[in-house]
């Protein structure tokens, strides 16, 4: 079969049966009045209409695609295959959050990985026996027999590793539930305001007590490079390497970058259904969580419309916000406004310049998007094969199901790759995170096919000063699937279709500034007290009335559903108090 029968580059997919097109259905009328209008159906703005409802207000949430989710979106690229076209992964939506809506009854379903990492190796094997590759999962016992193929010490040392790491990852949760800590409140204005803005205190304060003695090492693993970190504990490569990619996920920077140590504690943080540090597939792809938390809102009362474009956000000449006006012309009025989008999409194309000031546009023209993230979706005929871990007959083996590794012998391939992206160019080996949900999830393929995502770095946003072509596309897709074909011979022949979503791709789809999956880099001086912006890291905005209610707001990417719960509730407080 040809290398691709179907080459999607960034056109619109089809819908999904059961994805929410056009109105919320075609028994509501978008009215000319809300008490809130939530600008982005993505997770977070969902999550924040769902309880801006449940706190009594009248809420309405606005999606410029004509599928909702954001990121979190599943469609059909090719026919009959069903793709996480964006996100790929479920683990950090919020324990209260899955709770509180109730997502399993409304349809909600995850499939549980185990085991969930699998690194091939590219070797001759030894005596007819095959490549070496190193598979972990949820057994320690079973991990430390994989690890012991490359090093016993290593073997030894990685149960006090995961431990020492969970220790740390579940003494700053509370941080994940609850806005930044206050400061203008803390230090000026009313005695009531100080007392309220007090209690922002507590969080950090149960972070403090909870680290104790590891306060020095919670230190470290944030401001470190993860190599540090890693090289403290391990000494064989292909064990170092495949942890190292989960410091630099999503982030353009190398695993010997300051701070890449805090992105590797981020995604150590995940819980799906109880399970700590677990990743998951959702049944139907992760347009699923979208639609759970959708059907929460809806029978809330939400109103949810797509394909409503919001223009411009209305700001009245007492300098607050008044609703939003979409690109048709229509204008709809609201008591508050909450931003699901990007700062730089609400600040620089949707507010009014005139309403903010230089000094606040210059801040927000300052923010880091750079993303390194090609993603690319492939439909195929056959279950890709591995030479370290063949299976007979197309049959699933466990290491199918998991986030499969390539390019990930050494550590020095991640920072050859990151040096190559950074000199504007896309890596000649770059380093590649495939999943191949269809293993678990039978909804997605047709029988005997597969879906394949590739989340692969690291790629430049613009090619030497250049934009992206689709030759550009091509090319670079080609160099991936080569790279995939020594690791699984017969991978290009079962290639029927590839949607290729290079960074500009994935900002015009998706409205991901520069294609940045966090919705703004994870780095120490956007995160927490700074996350998008000093003056920004409670939600509201310089204009009254308006608040920043996504990924770009604390906690962060990938915290499902908490930036969006921490803004609603800022909202409703604000709301009472006037």
């Amino acid at each position: 079969m040809a290398t691709a029968a179907w080459t999607n580059r960034g056109r619109r997919a089809v819908t999904l049966a059961g994805t929410v097109t056009g109105s919320r259905s075609s028994h509501t009328a978008l009215k000319s009045n809300y008490d809130a209008l939530v600008i982005g159906g993505g997770h977070n703005g969902l999550v924040a209409a769902a309880y801006l409802q449940k706190g009594g207000l009248q809420a309405a949430v606005l999606e410029r695609r004509h599928v909702l989710g954001g990121a979190a979106v599943s469609e059909e690229i090719f026919p009959g295959f069903r793709f996480s076209r964006c996100s790929y992964l479920l683990s950090l939506l919020r324990p209260h959050i899955y709770r509180d809506l109730e997502l399993k009854k409304h349809g909600l379903k995850v499939y549980m990985r185990d085991p969930h990492a699998f690194t091939p190796m590219l070797e001759e094997g030894v005596r007819g026996a095959p490549p070496r590759s190193l598979t972990l999962g949820a057994d320690l016992a079973t991990n430390q027999m994989e690890i012991g193929k490359f090093s016993q010490k290593d073997a030894k040392a990685y149960p006090e590793f995961v431990a020492h790491l969970e220790r740390l990852a579940d003494a700053i949760h509370p941080l994940l539930d609850a806005p930044p800590v206050d400061i203008p409140g803390i230090t000026s204005g009313s005695l009531r305001r100080r007392v309220a803005a007090a209690k922002t205190l507590m969080p950090i304060f149960r972070c403090g007590l909870k680290l104790g003695k590891n306060l020095p090492d919670f230190y470290e693993i944030i401001t470190a490079p993860i190599m540090k970190i890693l090289t403290q504990w391990f000494d064989s490569e292909p064990l170092r390497a495949t942890l190292a990619t989960d410091g630099v996920i999503g982030a353009m920077t190398s695993p010997s970058n300051p701070g890449s140590g805090y992105v590797l504690l981020h995604h150590v943080m995940g819980e799906v259904e109880k399970e700590k540090g677990a990743w998951g597939y959702v049944e139907g792809g992760m347009g699923g969580v979208s639609q759970a938390i959708a059907s929460a809102a809806r029978s809330y009362g939400v109103d949810i419309f797509t394909e409503k474009d919001v223009s411009q956000i209305l700001v009245g000449s007492d300098g607050d916000a008044k609703g939003v006006v979409l690109k048709d012309g229509t204008e709809i009025h609201s008591k508050v406004v909450l931003s699901n989008a990007t700062p730089y999409i609400t600040f620089k194309n949707l507010t009014p310049q005139s309403a903010l000031s230089s000094e606040f546009i210059k801040a927000v023209d300052q923010i880091d998007y750079t993303s390194p993230v090609t993603k690319i979706n492939v439909a195929v005929d056959k279950l890709p094969n591995f030479l370290a871990s063949p299976t007979p007959g197309d049959k699933p083996g466990p290491h199918h199901q998991c986030s499969i590794h390539l390019n990930c012998e050494s550590v020095d391939v991640l920072e050859t790759a990151y040096k190559e992206a950074k000199n504007e160019r896309p890596s000649a080996r770059p380093m590649v995170e495939m999943t191949i949900p269809s293993v678990l999830d039978p909804t997605l393929a047709p029988p005997g096919c597969h879906v394949v995502s590739l989340f692969t770095q690291f790629t430049p946003y613009y090619i030497e000063g250049r934009e992206w072509t689709d030759q550009d596309r091509e090319a670079f897709a080609d160099t991936v699937f080569d790279w995939v074909e020594q690791y699984a011979p017969g991978f290009k022949k079962s290639v029927v279709g590839r949607d290729i979503l290079a960074p500009p791709d994935l900002e015009r789809i998706f409205g991901l500034t520069g294609g940045n999956i966090f919705h703004g880099s994870m780095s120490l001086d956007q995160l927490y007290l700074t996350r998008p912006l000093p003056s920004l890291s409670d939600y509201r905005s310089p204009i009254k009335g308006l608040y920043l209610c996504g990924s770009g707001c604390h906690p962060g990417g990938g915290v499902m559903g908490s930036p969006g719960w921490n803004a609603a509730l800022t909202v409703i407080a604000d709301l009472r108090r006037r």
